[in-house]
Formats: C-alpha cells, sequence, structure tokens
C-alpha cells in the first residue's frame, strides 16, 4: 500500500515528466558521441532552481537533443493517425499511441512545465521579446551562442567534422524523405497512382519552393540601389504563389487537405535536406548556398520555437494555471510558510509594488 501511495505522490509531482526528459538527454548524447566522438560530461538533470529561465534559454540547451526529436515522434502519429491507422475508433489509436504521445510532448514542454514562472504572462512576454531578439541578431566576430542564434547555430554544429560523422549523419537524414514518399500517394490530386512520376512532380514542387526560398533570402542590404525592385519582385512572387494556389485547388483535383498533407510531406524533406547540407558545410560553402541554408535552419528555428511557444503563451492568459504551477513546483516550501512570491522575485525591487 505504502508503494502504491508512493507512486501515485510520484505521478502528481511530475515524475514520469521529468524521468522522461532526462532520459532523452542521455539518448541524445550517447548517440552523438557514437556518431562524432568527443565523449565529456554532460548534465542529464537539473537542480532545485527559483529563478525563471527563459525561453530562449531553454531553447538553445534543448532544441536540438529534445525539441526536433519531439517534433519529429509527434509528426509520426499525425501521419500514423491520418494515414496508417485503421478503422478501430479513437479508443484503439489512443491505447496505440499513448506513450508516444507522452514522450513528445515531455520531449517539448518538460522544461517549461519545470519552470519557475513559466506560465506567468509577463514573463512569457519578456520571454518572447528576448526570444526574437537572440534569433534574429546575426552573429559575428566574438559574438556568443546566448546572443545571436547565428553564432549558437555555427555552435551546434561543430560536432561534426569528420567525414565519418558526415556520412552517418547523412545516412540518418535520410529518413525524412520517407515522410514524403508516403504521404503524396495519398493525395487526392494524385488520383491513387503509384506512377513514380507522382514522386517526381513532388520534388519539382519542392525544387520550386526551393526557388522561392532563395528569391525571399535576397539581402536588401547587399542590394543598396535595388532595394524597390528587390521588394516588387519578392511582392509579385508571393502573389504569384498564392495565385497559382487558388487556381490548382479550383482547377484541378488538388484539395485544401491536399496543401495540409503536402506541408507534412515537406517540413519533414526540408528538413533532411538542411541537415545533409549542414553536414557536408564546407562543399556548401564553396558552391555559395550556404547563405540560403542558413536562412532555412532559422525559417525552421522560428517555426519550431512558434510551435512551442504558443500553447506556452495561451495557458498563461488563465492566472490559475500559473498558481498552480506554482504550487506544484514548491509544495513542501508552501508547507513550511515561506514567501514563494519573494523568492521568485529575487533581487527585483519593483516585485511587491
Amino acid at each position: 500500500m505504502q508503494a502504491f501511495v508512493s507512486f501515485i505522490t510520484m505521478q502528481f509531482q511530475l515524475c514520469s515528466i521529468f524521468f522522461t526528459f532526462s532520459l532523452g538527454t542521455r539518448t541524445h548524447y550517447f548517440g552523438r558521441t557514437i556518431l562524432h566522438g568527443g565523449a565529456k560530461y554532460r548534465a542529464t538533470g537539473r537542480g532545485f532552481v527559483v529563478r525563471h529561465i527563459k525561453f530562449a534559454e531553454n531553447y538553445r540547451l534543448y532544441s536540438r537533443s529534445h525539441f526536433v526529436k519531439g517534433l519529429e515522434v509527434a509528426l509520426l502519429l499525425v501521419i500514423f493517425l491520418a494515414y496508417g491507422f485503421n478503422n478501430s475508433g479513437a479508443i484503439g489509436y489512443i491505447l496505440l499511441s499513448i506513450s508516444s504521445w507522452f514522450m513528445a510532448l515531455s520531449w517539448l514542454f518538460a522544461p517549461y512545465v519545470f519552470n519557475p514562472s513559466g506560465f506567468e504572462w509577463q514573463k512569457v512576454v519578456e520571454d518572447f521579446r528576448d526570444w526574437t531578439n537572440w534569433l534574429f541578431y546575426r552573429g559575428g566576430i566574438g559574438v556568443k551562442g546566448e546572443e545571436s542564434w547565428e553564432a549558437w547555430w555555427d555552435e551546434e554544429l561543430a560536432h561534426i567534422h569528420t567525414f565519418r560523422g558526415r556520412i552517418l549523419e547523412t545516412i540518418l537524414s535520410l529518413r525524412f524523405f520517407i515522410f514524403q514518399y508516403g504521404v503524396v500517394y495519398h493525395m487526392h490530386a494524385g488520383k491513387e497512382s503509384t506512377s513514380l512520376s507522382v514522386y517526381w512532380v513532388s520534388w519539382a514542387v519542392l525544387g520550386g519552393l526551393f526557388v522561392l526560398l532563395m528569391v525571399f533570402s535576397l539581402n536588401p542590404k547587399a542590394m543598396v540601389h535595388f532595394q524597390l525592385l528587390l521588394r516588387l519582385v519578392k511582392s509579385i512572387a508571393l502573389l504569384v504563389v498564392l495565385a497559382g494556389l487558388v487556381v490548382a485547388i479550383a482547377m484541378t483535383p488538388l484539395t485544401v487537405l491536399d496543401v495540409l498533407a503536402s506541408i507534412l510531406a515537406y517540413v519533414p524533406t526540408g528538413w533532411g535536406i538542411l541537415s545533409i547540407a549542414v553536414a557536408w558545410k564546407p562543399i556548401v560553402k564553396r558552391f555559395g548556398l550556404w547563405k540560403i541554408v542558413r536562412s532555412l535552419a532559422r525559417l525552421y528555428d522560428a517555426g519550431m520555437g512558434m510551435i512551442i511557444f504558443v500553447p506556452i503563451a495561451i495557458c498563461s492568459w488563465f492566472p490559475f494555471i500559473s498558481t498552480f504551477q506554482t504550487r506544484l513546483l514548491f509544495n513542501q516550501a508552501f508547507s513550511r510558510g515561506l514567501e514563494i512570491s519573494l523568492i521568485l522575485a529575487g533581487n527585483n525591487q519593483n516585485a511587491g509594488i
């Protein structure tokens, strides 16, 4: 009976979420060491803290080790629900996928669940401002990863430096292309065709999107005398794409669901291309494509950050969630009658005003 009570208490304390997240840390760095070497001490957990950790700092710490993998698992589960699940009903899907959803959500949101004042609206607003400043601040000589996304991104790629590591990264990245191969044959525009031409057409569309990315990644500062022309070209390109999409939906078998399905197909494919490009960084730089790769990487990080940030912002609209989180994290302190609000305020002299 005592063991059962202890187990229930651990669940209320969210120990399962913390353990799942900590296990993801171990798995990531064990895998990186096997692929690239460079074994060293890695912190797999975090001690008791009373200060609020900014969103950008958590993103820097756990983006590649947890968030990318969590989103990949979540995307697989969505595709499984859309195309791979039979007619056993919602209960069957829940029973089959609940453990995977638990792992994915734990990897995505555990750092913010255990972050003091993580759902306090004022903190969330400040975190968003800090994160956007970090994301769009250009790196340079002497700029650290804590100050600029570009500097942080370069640091994250430092472990890929051997030919063996590049080969292994390329092989592992090929798995992302399977998403596209599986999804395009379920689109209405394919008319249930199993011909390889459907797959190659999807790559042609992806090539068009890549050209569009090249247009939008042009730096206005590098074209001082043609800024007006550049803005005009970008506007026309955007309007042409939107008009073409509307015409395609109206005049062809392409449907709105196909457009949503193409997102499930192209997002993993783009990440796979990006992963291969950064693995072969010297060659990509030699072809002069590194700026485009960096723009694509920034776009992906911005998207991943927003996917994680939006639920946090929505939860911060409800004050009782922040109150519940504080009570959960500092339950023993509440029992002892400590002033938690003063501890969380730290050195902020205006906290009590």
